[in-house]
This record gives structure tokens, C-alpha cells and sequence, in this order.
């Protein structure tokens, strides 16, 4: 029965896959509103299996090492194919470059993660977190076709938000901006009841008003780890235990001298 629950987590993940390759299939076809939101739901998926593996006690590295490729499969190739489809395909013949770099921000983001805030409580993420990025980037399409839209639309031409969009998500993941961490949701503390309430309104607006809501939500956490870092100084300050997040992917370490 042990054995039976700790596969729970890790099926999740692989639902997780199942619709970030599911996406890319529908973005070939040019079904882009679908492949849109099947991002969208790996994300939900990712998002349910660390807190399945928290609260069945069930977190194991295996797990955490498959949701980080998995991760770069739905939140990193899938939203940049859904893009570049989209966007870039009819576009010059370099534009594909601008997805490449945002592939490789996102497994460079994973890469780090795994060596640095794996397996640990986390109050703050330490660059934009690449399923919040992948999201943002998805849910751009579906609102391009609100109302809301329409009325930007007449100051920022697609092609030209959509490139800058891909920069700045490209950067934010690789930076040191750190951003909070879903509140936690309880009845019992004051911080419980308003992570409920957060959790609840996000909820609510998500499914009544998904098009017109989901990417400005995106973009506005995007926008807050930035001004809190601007206005409170918030950069990750280099320490012993640090240094591997701000360097990255790289780390030189002197091994010893015989």
C-alpha cells in the first residue's frame, strides 16, 4: 500500500506531460486556444503534486528529479512551440531564436532549482518560477480575443508585445528576483484565511472570466517581483550557500589542493 502512494505524486507529474505534449500537438494542428489551456491545466497538475507529495509524506528525489524534466517539457518547449505557431513561424527567418532562449531560461531555471531550493520549505522563489512563466506566456492568446484586448491592441501590435514578453519572462527566470510562494490556505491564522482568500478569488475569477483574467494576472506577478525588488532592495544577497543561485547552472569549486 506504501508503494501504491508514492506513486500518486508522480502521476500527477505525468499528467502533467500528458498535457504539455498534448499542447504541442494541438498548436501543430493550429488548434491554439486549446493547446493554450492544456498548458494551463499542467500547470494545476503541477502545482497539486508536490502539495499531493507534502501532505501524503511521500516526496522522494526521484520524484522531484521527473517533475523538474517534466517541468521543462510543459512550462519551457510547449509554450515556446505554442508560440512560435502562433507568432513566429510566419515571421523572420531568426525569430525562432527568441523561443530558444526562453527554452533554455526555463531548464536553466529547473537546473537551479534542483541544486539549490529542492526538497526545502520555501517561503520565495528565486527567480520567476518557470510554470508561472510558461502560463503567462499560454495564456497571451486566449486574450487576444477579449474586448480588453482590442482597446491595447491599438497601442502594442501583437508581434511586438509578444516579443518583449518572451525577453522579460526570459530574463525574470534566470534573474534573482525572488518571488512569494502560493500563501498557504488555512482557518486558523489570520495569514491562512487571507491565503484561503487569495486562493478563492484566483479560483473564482479564473473560470468566470478565464480569457480576460488568467495573463493579466501573470503579468502583474511578473510586475510584483520586480517592484519589490526595485523598492525594497529584495536581490538575493551572495552567501556560502547562495552562490550556486546566482551563478547559475556553473559553479567553479576548488577541490582541494594534495
Amino acid at each position: 500500500m506504501r508503494r501504491v502512494v508514492i506513486v500518486v505524486p508522480s502521476l500527477f507529474t505525468l499528467f502533467n506531460l500528458f498535457f504539455g505534449i498534448w499542447s504541442m500537438v494541438l498548436a501543430s494542428r493550429g488548434e491554439f486556444y486549446r493547446a493554450a489551456w492544456y498548458i494551463v491545466f499542467a500547470g494545476i497538475l503541477d502545482a497539486l503534486d508536490g502539495r499531493v507529495a507534502r501532505l501524503s509524506n511521500t516526496g522522494t528525489r526521484f520524484g522531484a528529479e521527473l517533475d523538474s524534466l517534466v517541468d521543462v517539457v510543459s512550462f519551457g518547449v510547449a509554450p515556446a512551440f505554442l508560440i512560435y505557431q502562433l507568432e513566429f513561424a510566419s515571421g523572420g527567418q531568426a525569430e525562432w531564436i527568441f523561443c530558444y532562449f526562453y527554452v533554455m531560461a526555463a531548464a536553466i531555471r529547473l537546473a537551479r532549482f534542483n541544486l539549490t531550493q529542492a526538497g526545502r520549505a520555501k517561503h520565495a522563489f528565486i527567480g520567476l518560477p518557470s510554470p508561472a512563466a510558461g502560463m503567462t506566456l499560454a495564456t497571451f492568446y486566449p486574450f487576444t480575443t477579449t474586448g480588453l484586448w482590442q482597446e491595447v491592441a491599438r497601442y502594442l501590435p501583437r508581434h511586438h508585445t509578444m516579443q518583449l514578453l518572451v525577453i522579460l519572462l526570459t530574463i525574470l527566470m534566470v534573474s534573482n528576483v525572488r518571488y512569494a510562494t502560493l500563501p498557504r490556505a488555512g482557518l486558523r491564522t489570520a495569514r491562512g484565511l487571507l491565503g484561503l482568500a487569495t486562493i478563492l478569488f484566483i479560483l473564482s475569477f479564473g473560470v468566470l472570466e478565464h480569457d480576460a483574467f488568467l495573463f493579466p494576472l501573470g503579468v502583474a506577478y511578473m510586475a510584483y517581483g520586480v517592484l519589490r525588488a526595485t523598492i525594497l532592495g529584495f536581490f538575493l544577497d551572495a552567501g556560502e550557500d547562495e552562490e550556486a543561485e546566482i551563478a547559475g547552472p556553473i559553479v567553479i569549486t576548488d577541490g582541494g589542493r594534495g
